[in-house]
Protein backbone atom coordinates (compact mmCIF):
# COMPACT_ATOMS: atom_id res chain seq x y z
CA UNK A 1 0.00 0.00 0.00
CA UNK A 2 1.01 2.86 -1.24
CA UNK A 3 0.36 6.22 1.70
CA UNK A 4 0.27 9.21 0.37
CA UNK A 5 -0.63 12.73 1.26
CA UNK A 6 -1.55 15.84 -1.17
CA UNK A 7 -1.88 19.53 -1.37
CA UNK A 8 -5.18 21.42 -2.60
CA UNK A 9 -6.75 24.22 -3.87
CA UNK A 10 -8.20 26.56 -6.68
CA UNK A 11 -6.29 27.07 -8.76
CA UNK A 12 -2.96 24.70 -7.59
CA UNK A 13 -0.83 24.06 -10.72
CA UNK A 14 1.17 26.98 -9.71
CA UNK A 15 1.71 25.09 -6.12
CA UNK A 16 5.42 24.09 -5.08
CA UNK A 17 4.61 21.98 -2.42
CA UNK A 18 4.75 18.91 -4.78
CA UNK A 19 8.07 19.37 -5.78
CA UNK A 20 9.05 19.96 -2.27
CA UNK A 21 7.42 16.74 -0.58
CA UNK A 22 8.15 14.72 -3.43
CA UNK A 23 12.32 15.42 -3.29
CA UNK A 24 12.31 14.70 0.65
CA UNK A 25 10.28 11.49 -0.35
CA UNK A 26 12.30 10.61 -2.45
CA UNK A 27 15.58 11.18 -0.50
CA UNK A 28 14.06 9.03 2.10
CA UNK A 29 13.06 6.51 -0.37
CA UNK A 30 9.95 6.09 1.37
CA UNK A 31 6.73 4.04 -0.43
CA UNK A 32 4.71 7.32 -0.31
CA UNK A 33 3.75 10.16 -3.08
CA UNK A 34 2.49 13.34 -2.51
CA UNK A 35 0.20 15.01 -5.07
CA UNK A 36 -1.68 18.47 -6.12
CA UNK A 37 -5.75 18.25 -6.40
CA UNK A 38 -7.88 20.92 -7.90
CA UNK A 39 -10.68 21.18 -5.61
CA UNK A 40 -13.60 23.95 -6.10
CA UNK A 41 -15.39 25.80 -3.23
CA UNK A 42 -18.13 23.50 -4.34
CA UNK A 43 -16.39 20.26 -4.19
CA UNK A 44 -14.54 20.92 -0.69
CA UNK A 45 -16.98 19.12 1.05
CA UNK A 46 -17.30 16.08 -1.15
CA UNK A 47 -13.27 16.18 -1.02
CA UNK A 48 -12.86 16.19 2.62
CA UNK A 49 -16.13 13.21 2.66
CA UNK A 50 -14.09 10.79 0.24
CA UNK A 51 -10.65 10.86 2.29
CA UNK A 52 -11.84 10.02 4.93
CA UNK A 53 -12.51 6.66 3.95
CA UNK A 54 -9.26 6.40 2.35
CA UNK A 55 -6.72 4.42 4.47
CA UNK A 56 -3.79 5.39 1.75
CA UNK A 57 -4.55 9.07 2.88
CA UNK A 58 -2.47 10.78 5.01
CA UNK A 59 -3.89 13.85 5.03
CA UNK A 60 -3.81 17.30 2.87
CA UNK A 61 -2.03 20.57 3.05
CA UNK A 62 -4.59 23.32 2.16
CA UNK A 63 -3.99 26.72 0.35
CA UNK A 64 -6.53 28.56 -1.45
CA UNK A 65 -9.09 29.68 -1.07
CA UNK A 66 -10.10 26.67 1.59
CA UNK A 67 -7.87 27.90 4.78
CA UNK A 68 -10.87 28.89 6.42
CA UNK A 69 -13.61 26.96 4.57
CA UNK A 70 -11.97 23.44 5.58
CA UNK A 71 -12.26 24.31 9.33
CA UNK A 72 -16.41 23.43 9.87
CA UNK A 73 -15.54 19.94 7.87
CA UNK A 74 -13.11 19.12 10.09
CA UNK A 75 -13.37 17.28 13.82
CA UNK A 76 -10.65 19.34 15.92
CA UNK A 77 -8.14 22.53 15.72
CA UNK A 78 -4.63 22.76 17.18
CA UNK A 79 -4.53 25.42 19.58
CA UNK A 80 -2.20 27.66 17.23
CA UNK A 81 -4.90 26.64 14.20
CA UNK A 82 -8.00 27.38 16.82
CA UNK A 83 -6.15 30.88 17.34
CA UNK A 84 -5.42 31.70 13.87
CA UNK A 85 -8.20 30.90 12.33
CA UNK A 86 -6.99 29.27 9.60
CA UNK A 87 -5.58 25.87 8.61
CA UNK A 88 -3.15 24.84 6.40
CA UNK A 89 -2.48 21.38 7.43
CA UNK A 90 -4.89 17.77 7.77
CA UNK A 91 -4.19 14.85 9.09
CA UNK A 92 -6.33 12.17 10.13
CA UNK A 93 -6.02 11.15 14.13
CA UNK A 94 -7.31 8.39 15.72
CA UNK A 95 -10.26 8.73 13.69
CA UNK A 96 -10.52 12.11 13.64
CA UNK A 97 -9.32 15.16 11.50
CA UNK A 98 -7.05 17.35 12.67
CA UNK A 99 -6.51 20.77 11.75
CA UNK A 100 -3.22 22.67 11.78
CA UNK A 101 -1.39 25.40 10.78
CA UNK A 102 2.17 25.02 9.78
CA UNK A 103 2.26 28.98 8.33
CA UNK A 104 3.73 30.69 11.50
CA UNK A 105 6.23 27.74 12.07
CA UNK A 106 7.67 28.27 9.06
CA UNK A 107 7.62 31.79 8.83
CA UNK A 108 9.30 31.99 12.25
CA UNK A 109 11.63 28.95 11.90
CA UNK A 110 14.77 31.39 9.56
CA UNK A 111 14.44 33.87 12.76
CA UNK A 112 14.81 31.12 15.53
CA UNK A 113 18.55 31.93 15.86
CA UNK A 114 17.48 35.76 16.37
CA UNK A 115 14.79 35.06 18.91
CA UNK A 116 16.69 32.76 20.78
CA UNK A 117 19.02 35.94 21.92
CA UNK A 118 17.75 38.15 24.63
CA UNK A 119 16.51 41.42 23.64
CA UNK A 120 15.72 44.64 25.36
CA UNK A 121 12.86 45.37 22.67
CA UNK A 122 11.18 43.59 19.55
CA UNK A 123 9.18 45.46 17.15
CA UNK A 124 8.45 44.05 13.53
CA UNK A 125 6.56 46.48 10.52
CA UNK A 126 4.05 43.90 8.83
CA UNK A 127 2.89 45.29 5.96
CA UNK A 128 -0.33 43.69 4.86
CA UNK A 129 -3.75 42.74 6.23
CA UNK A 130 -4.45 39.40 4.05
CA UNK A 131 -5.22 35.69 4.82
CA UNK A 132 -0.69 35.67 5.10
CA UNK A 133 -0.81 37.91 7.72
CA UNK A 134 -2.54 36.15 10.19
CA UNK A 135 -0.45 33.45 10.90
CA UNK A 136 1.93 35.66 11.01
CA UNK A 137 1.04 38.23 13.34
CA UNK A 138 0.01 34.91 15.86
CA UNK A 139 3.51 33.99 15.39
CA UNK A 140 5.21 37.59 16.01
CA UNK A 141 3.21 38.22 19.10
CA UNK A 142 3.76 34.68 20.61
CA UNK A 143 7.61 35.94 20.26
CA UNK A 144 6.85 39.06 22.31
CA UNK A 145 7.32 40.83 19.51
CA UNK A 146 5.38 44.49 19.35
CA UNK A 147 3.73 45.06 15.57
CA UNK A 148 3.12 48.02 13.43
CA UNK A 149 0.74 46.77 11.08
CA UNK A 150 0.27 48.40 7.44
CA UNK A 151 -2.93 47.87 5.51
CA UNK A 152 -4.57 49.68 2.73
CA UNK A 153 -7.44 49.98 5.29
CA UNK A 154 -5.82 50.99 8.84
CA UNK A 155 -9.60 50.19 10.34
CA UNK A 156 -9.32 46.20 8.87
CA UNK A 157 -5.65 46.28 10.53
CA UNK A 158 -7.00 47.36 14.02
CA UNK A 159 -9.57 44.65 14.09
CA UNK A 160 -6.99 41.95 12.66
CA UNK A 161 -4.46 42.97 15.96
CA UNK A 162 -7.73 43.00 17.91
CA UNK A 163 -8.82 39.65 17.30
CA UNK A 164 -5.02 37.46 16.83
CA UNK A 165 -3.85 39.45 20.39
CA UNK A 166 -6.09 41.51 22.16
CA UNK A 167 -3.70 42.03 25.35
CA UNK A 168 -0.72 43.38 22.49
CA UNK A 169 0.57 47.42 22.83
CA UNK A 170 0.46 46.97 18.80
CA UNK A 171 -0.20 50.02 16.50
CA UNK A 172 -1.40 50.61 12.94
CA UNK A 173 -0.82 52.76 9.91
CA UNK A 174 -1.35 52.94 5.90
CA UNK A 175 0.31 51.29 3.90
CA UNK A 176 1.20 54.12 2.12
CA UNK A 177 2.90 55.77 5.06
CA UNK A 178 5.69 53.90 3.85
CA UNK A 179 6.19 54.64 0.94
CA UNK A 180 7.23 57.98 1.49
CA UNK A 181 10.76 59.11 3.43
CA UNK A 182 10.71 60.28 7.04
CA UNK A 183 13.25 61.48 8.95
CA UNK A 184 12.86 59.86 12.31
CA UNK A 185 15.45 59.33 14.17
CA UNK A 186 16.17 56.25 15.03
CA UNK A 187 17.11 55.64 18.81
CA UNK A 188 20.21 52.95 20.13
CA UNK A 189 19.39 50.25 18.33
CA UNK A 190 22.02 47.94 20.71
CA UNK A 191 19.94 45.28 21.70
CA UNK A 192 16.64 45.32 19.92
CA UNK A 193 15.04 43.02 17.12
CA UNK A 194 13.78 44.95 14.20
CA UNK A 195 11.82 43.23 11.42
CA UNK A 196 10.15 44.09 8.41
CA UNK A 197 8.18 41.90 6.26
CA UNK A 198 6.00 41.87 3.50
CA UNK A 199 2.98 40.01 4.08
CA UNK A 200 1.16 41.18 1.12
CA UNK A 201 1.46 39.89 -2.49
CA UNK A 202 2.62 43.12 -3.96
CA UNK A 203 6.19 42.82 -5.53
CA UNK A 204 4.84 39.34 -6.69
CA UNK A 205 5.34 38.80 -10.90
CA UNK A 206 1.82 40.35 -11.87
CA UNK A 207 1.33 42.37 -9.13
CA UNK A 208 2.32 46.34 -8.23
CA UNK A 209 5.64 46.63 -6.73
CA UNK A 210 5.80 47.74 -3.19
CA UNK A 211 6.11 50.99 -2.83
CA UNK A 212 8.48 51.84 0.51
CA UNK A 213 11.36 53.73 1.44
CA UNK A 214 13.91 52.25 3.75
CA UNK A 215 14.43 55.03 5.39
CA UNK A 216 11.99 53.47 7.69
CA UNK A 217 13.77 50.62 8.04
CA UNK A 218 15.90 50.72 11.91
CA UNK A 219 19.97 49.95 11.43
CA UNK A 220 20.54 46.41 12.18
CA UNK A 221 16.83 45.18 10.79
CA UNK A 222 15.60 42.06 9.16
CA UNK A 223 13.93 42.36 5.97
CA UNK A 224 11.49 39.39 5.22
CA UNK A 225 9.62 39.19 1.95
CA UNK A 226 7.55 36.26 1.95
CA UNK A 227 6.97 36.50 -1.96
CA UNK A 228 8.31 33.37 -3.62
CA UNK A 229 7.77 34.45 -7.34
CA UNK A 230 10.39 36.08 -8.02
CA UNK A 231 12.49 34.49 -4.48
CA UNK A 232 14.68 37.55 -5.27
CA UNK A 233 11.76 40.78 -5.36
CA UNK A 234 13.06 43.86 -5.84
CA UNK A 235 12.61 44.31 -1.98
CA UNK A 236 14.96 41.93 -0.81
CA UNK A 237 17.53 43.35 -3.51
CA UNK A 238 17.39 46.76 -2.05
CA UNK A 239 17.45 45.83 1.74
CA UNK A 240 20.72 43.97 0.73
CA UNK A 241 21.85 47.23 -1.28
CA UNK A 242 21.14 48.81 1.54
CA UNK A 243 23.19 46.73 4.04
CA UNK A 244 19.89 44.77 6.01
CA UNK A 245 20.00 41.23 6.34
CA UNK A 246 17.16 39.68 4.50
CA UNK A 247 14.95 36.43 4.39
CA UNK A 248 13.06 34.94 1.28
CA UNK A 249 9.83 33.47 0.88
CA UNK A 250 11.08 29.85 -0.08
CA UNK A 251 12.06 30.01 3.78
CA UNK A 252 8.82 29.64 5.29
CA UNK A 253 7.81 27.75 2.61
CA UNK A 254 10.42 24.35 2.74
CA UNK A 255 9.71 25.89 6.96
CA UNK A 256 5.96 25.26 7.24
CA UNK A 257 6.34 21.83 4.38
CA UNK A 258 8.94 20.59 6.93
CA UNK A 259 6.20 20.66 9.52
CA UNK A 260 3.53 19.28 7.53
CA UNK A 261 6.04 16.50 6.26
CA UNK A 262 6.34 15.61 9.88
CA UNK A 263 3.11 14.92 10.32
CA UNK A 264 1.62 13.10 7.20
CA UNK A 265 4.53 10.58 6.87
CA UNK A 266 6.15 10.35 10.44
CA UNK A 267 9.44 11.45 10.12
CA UNK A 268 11.70 14.68 9.52
CA UNK A 269 12.39 15.66 6.02
CA UNK A 270 16.30 15.58 5.22
CA UNK A 271 18.14 18.99 5.52
CA UNK A 272 21.43 18.42 6.43
CA UNK A 273 22.69 20.51 3.36
CA UNK A 274 20.71 23.82 4.82
CA UNK A 275 18.07 23.26 1.61
CA UNK A 276 20.49 23.82 -0.83
CA UNK A 277 19.87 21.38 -3.12
CA UNK A 278 15.99 21.88 -3.06
CA UNK A 279 16.32 25.63 -3.70
CA UNK A 280 18.20 24.95 -6.44
CA UNK A 281 15.57 22.76 -8.16
CA UNK A 282 12.68 25.33 -7.46
CA UNK A 283 14.35 28.34 -8.98
CA UNK A 284 15.97 26.64 -11.90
Amino acid sequence: MTVYAEVIGDPIAQSKSPAIHGYWIAKLGLDADYRAAHVTAEDLAGYIARRRADPEWRGCNVTMPHKQAVIPLIDALDPLAAKIGAVNTIVPENGRLVGYNTDAGGFLEPLRPYLALEHLFRMARVLGTGGAARAIIAALAREHVVIVLAGRNPDKARALLDELDPGGEHHVAPLDHFAEPTDFAFDEREGCFDLVVNASPLGMAGQPPLAFDFSHVPPGSIVYDIVTHPVDTPLLQAARAAGFRTVDGLSMLIGQAAEAFGKFFGCNPPREDGDAELRGRLTS
